[in-house]
């Protein structure tokens, strides 16, 4: 009996690509362009060593940051996945926690998604000015403890922290919302100019400045609540 498959055989096999396969070849691709970015960050930035958190040069970083993330195609899997890389991978020569958390930021704020979820409780490291510049119509969620500056800069959009904030939480935030489950440490709300942080813990230290020649001390804008009582702005304090 002839073999009714023998007419097939000149017939050349073209291996078929299973759909999985080229998903997960885009996110590598993916994940390969946000590390490639961050390091170009970081070569661009070290010099003006955007960690020391001068206000011109954080700024500057973040421009750049965003400058590297326009055009690319990432979604909040993208962002928790270059996390978890930048927090353990040794394809990742250096880490700086200001410029990651600012990088990380941008990609936040330029993310398609409104409502992003990233767990700071699930990594080792400890990642600075994340919520930075965070956008109105943007919520972030970041489930526990965070580092210095989160959510300084912010710009209209909702912050919770799951867990406590390092020193400075919402240095310089413009308006929006910023709530912390726990703790905030030294200089929250440092020259904030709008906006509301709620903590519902302790607070080490408010941010204060000097108002002109008169001594007393006073915040730029914004109220501040501790277990839900106003506790900024207040009545002036006399020094001295």
């Amino acid at each position: 009996m002839k073999n009714p498959f023998e007419d097939f055989r000149s017939v050349p096999y073209r291996k078929r690509e299973i759909p999985l396969d080229r998903i997960v070849r885009a996110k590598e691709e993916t994940l390969e362009h946000l590390v490639q970015g961050y390091l170009k960050l970081v070569e661009e930035e070290v010099r003006d060593l955007v960690w020391l958190a001068e206000e011109s040069k954080v700024e500057k970083a973040y421009n750049t940051a965003v400058k590297r993330i326009d055009g690319s195609r990432y979604d909040a899997d993208d962002i928790d996945e270059f996390c978890a890389l930048l927090d353990s991978s040794n394809k990742i020569p250096y880490l700086i926690s200001g410029p990651a958390g600012i990088y990380i930021s941008a990609l936040v704020n330029r993310a398609q998604e409104d409502h992003i979820v990233l767990s700071p409780k699930d990594y080792e490291r400890t990642f600075h000015f994340l919520g930075y510049k965070l956008p109105e119509g943007k919520t972030l969620v970041l489930q526990g403890d965070v580092g210095d500056f989160t959510g300084s800069g912010l710009f209209g959009g909702c912050l919770i922290v799951e867990g406590s904030a390092g020193n400075w939480c919402g240095a310089g935030m413009m308006k929006g919302e910023i709530r912390v489950s726990e703790n905030a440490g030294q200089n929250t709300g440092e020259w904030m100019r709008g906006g509301e942080i709620h903590v519902d813990g302790t607070i080490q230290s408010v941010g204060t400045k000097f108002y002109g020649n008169t001594g007393y001390r006073v915040l730029f804008g914004g109220k501040i609540y501790q277990k839900g009582k106003l506790l900024v702005p207040r009545a002036l304090v006399k020094e001295g």
